[in-house]
């Protein structure tokens, strides 16, 4: 619904709106993680894995805001990481999709899933 009620946006390309796309997801389930009204980081702190499964926001809405806080300070340290990490896991995009979206070569966009995964679980980490 975010992009459907943006009547003047200009996409310039595939990769621009996809990139919206994907943030505009990342938004919607935050805010319903947010909504959801759980405690924030009690005593119980979990183990929160970065592989290939989604974090929904109805079955896990503490690991999805933990997610979203260290994809924050990602963005901070390198934003490229952060915009494939978006792609991947808000946008569902393939490695091969998120290098055309983003202009770079698969081998780039892999390297940088690599090394987002490795900032992500170190930051996770309980």
């Amino acid at each position: 619904m975010k992009l459907v009620d943006q009547p003047q946006a200009q996409w310039r390309d595939r990769a621009h709106f996809f990139a919206v796309a994907a943030l505009a997801m990342r938004h919607v389930l935050v805010d319903r993680a947010k909504a959801r009204g759980r405690l924030k980081r009690g005593g119980d702190q979990r183990h929160v894995r970065l592989d290939e499964e989604n974090i929904g926001a109805d079955d896990q809405p503490d690991a999805l805001l933990e997610l979203d806080e260290a994809l924050t300070r990602l963005a901070a340290f390198d934003p490229r990481l952060a915009r494939v990490v978006e792609f991947r896991f808000f946008g569902g995009l393939t490695e091969r999709e998120i290098a055309d979206a983003m202009g770079v070569t698969l081998r780039t966009v892999q390297r940088d899933w690599v090394k987002a995964r490795a900032l992500l679980h170190r930051a996770l980490a309980p």
